[in-house]
C-alpha cells in the first residue's frame, strides 16, 4: 500500500536522489582513489612500486589548493614535497585528467640519456614515476571566477634531483 501523498512526493525524492548521485559521481572522479589508480598504473608500466595515500600530505595539498583558487597561478609551494600542478580551462577536468597529462610527458622522456626531449617538458611525468616516492597526496579545487581547474599532487620523498634517475 503506498501513502496517500506518494505521487506528490515522489517528483521531489527523484530530484534529491539524481542531485545527490550526481554529486557522488562529480567528487568520484576526483577521489584519492582516482589519483591513486592514475599514478599507480603509470608506475607499474616501468615497474616502480605503487604510491600509498598520505593523510598529512593531502591535508597540505587541500590547503595550498584553496591558497591558489583565488587565481589558478602554477606557481609551486616551495614545500618540501615534489609536486606537480594542473590548470584546466574547463570545470570539467578531474584529477585523473590532471594525472594523465602529466604522463603524456612519458614521450619527451629519454630514459636512457635521463633528459626531456629539447624544448619539451617532462619532469611532471618524472615526478609521478619517482621510485623513492612512497607518499601521496592530492586535491582539486574549482578557481575563483569560474577559472577553471586548479590540481595539486605533493609527494613525498619528492624526486627529479638533477643527474638522478626516476627508476
Amino acid at each position: 500500500m503506498r501513502p496517500p501523498n506518494f505521487q506528490a512526493s515522489a517528483p521531489l525524492f527523484a530530484i534529491v536522489v539524481i542531485t545527490t548521485l550526481t554529486h557522488h559521481i562529480a567528487c568520484a572522479q576526483n577521489s584519492r582513489n582516482d589519483f591513486l589508480i592514475a599514478h599507480n598504473l603509470a608506475r607499474a608500466a616501468v615497474g616502480v612500486p605503487p604510491l600509498s595515500w598520505n593523510r598529512t600530505i593531502a591535508a597540505f595539498a587541500r590547503e595550498f589548493a584553496d591558497r591558489r583558487k583565488a587565481d589558478c597561478r602554477l606557481v609551486h609551494s616551495g614545500r618540501p614535497y615534489g609536486e606537480n600542478l594542473f590548470w584546466g580551462s574547463g570545470t570539467d577536468f578531474t584529477g585523473a585528467d590532471a594525472v594523465r597529462s602529466w604522463v603524456e610527458e612519458k614521450q619527451f622522456y629519454d630514459h636512457h640519456t635521463n633528459t626531456c626531449a629539447a624544448g619539451e617538458e617532462c619532469r611532471s611525468y618524472t615526478q609521478v614515476v619517482w621510485r623513492n616516492s612512497v607518499h601521496l597526496g592530492c586535491d582539486r579545487v574549482l578557481c575563483d571566477g569560474g577559472g577553471g581547474v586548479f590540481v595539486v599532487c605533493n609527494y613525498d620523498p619528492p624526486g627529479n634531483y638533477i643527474g638522478e634517475r626516476p627508476y
